[in-house]
């Protein structure tokens, strides 16, 4: 008497390249100053892996993700979310900004956007 659980789900296939989500690993690599080959070294990883990744022919893993993050002093959402090149970009400009400053822009963005909380204030 064999125990009948069903069939096997079926696999989820990973995405093609032109289907992968749009990161910025590259770019932070380079906002850095850093090689592929100082980076692979920082998550003990090899080039080749790193330039796949960086290239979109591989999937990145949370891990790998975090472990990046990490190296290039910044957060996981910021791999994902924010070229730190685009200059004009409003998290750049705020980087920039001097303590003081970024209080005034606090106030500005409320008086924009009506006078609504913003979060985290």
């Amino acid at each position: 008497m064999g125990c009948n659980i069903g069939p096997m789900p079926h696999r989820t296939a990973f995405k093609k390249p032109k289907q992968r989500r749009r990161h910025f690993i590259r770019e932070w690599r380079e906002f850095r100053d850093l090689t592929q080959d100082q980076l692979a070294a920082r998550l003990d990883m090899s080039k080749a892996s790193l330039s796949r990744i960086e290239n979109f022919k591989q999937p990145y893993t949370q891990d790998f993700l975090e472990a990046c993050a990490e190296a290039l002093r910044t957060d996981p959402a910021s791999l994902i979310m924010r070229n730190p090149m685009d200059d004009a970009a409003i998290w750049s400009i705020w980087d920039q900004a001097a303590p003081g400053e970024r209080k005034q822009i606090e106030e500005v963005a409320r008086v924009l956007v009506g006078g609504r909380k913003v979060a985290n204030s």
